[in-house]
Formats: C-alpha cells, sequence, structure tokens
C-alpha cells in the first residue's frame, strides 16, 4: 500500500513465451487497478480490524488482462491454532497405529 493504492506484490506472472525480448519480470509489484470506494473499502478494513487482503485467484480475461479477485481474511485465534495443531497431531498418530497395525 502506497499512498492509498493497493499493489499485488510477490506474485509470479511468467513471462510469455513468443513475446520479443521486450517482457515483463515475473515477480514486480503491480498496481492493482480499483476505484476508490473499493479502495477505501478495503484500507478502512485493514486499518479497523485487522484484517488482511488476500488473492483468491488469478486470470486472464479475454482481452488478455490480468484479473485477480480478492478476499478479506482474518488470521486465526490462539485457541484456533491449538485446536488445530491438536488435530493434525492425532491425525499424524493415528496414521503411524494404524500402519504398525497392518505390518
Amino acid at each position: 500500500m502506497s499512498r492509498g493504492e493497493l499493489f499485488l506484490v510477490n506474485a509470479n506472472i511468467p513471462e510469455y513465451a513468443s513475446s520479443t525480448h521486450f517482457n515483463h519480470q515475473p515477480r514486480r509489484p503491480r498496481k492493482l487497478l480499483l476505484h476508490r470506494k473499493q479502495v477505501n473499502r478495503l484500507l478502512g478494513a485493514i486499518r479497523r480490524e485487522g484484517i488482511t487482503v488476500v488473492p483468491l485467484s488469478i486470470y486472464f480475461n479475454e482481452r488478455g488482462r490480468a484479473k485477480v479477485e480478492l478476499g478479506l481474511a482474518r488470521g486465526k485465534r490462539k485457541a484456533d491454532k491449538r485446536q488445530a495443531e491438536k488435530q493434525r497431531d492425532w491425525q499424524r498418530s493415528r496414521a503411524r497405529i494404524l500402519r504398525d497395525r497392518n505390518v
């Protein structure tokens, strides 16, 4: 975010192989073209609620322009992280037990 503008950072859009030497850099920051109202809504959510803007999908339209679908995401709370870790450990243990039992 720079002066009220949003940028897509670190996204890899590969070079067009059939192009000449006038090609783009695959990982350069790309300015997102949004209406002022959309930018204000996203920036307000980021500042007020601690929400992160996440790119959900990138696709090319019929004119060859890259389009990005954005979503708002909230991070996990500490209790949620503990629950997920507990679940993951149990799945690992269960797989180990079943594997040892079948041998």
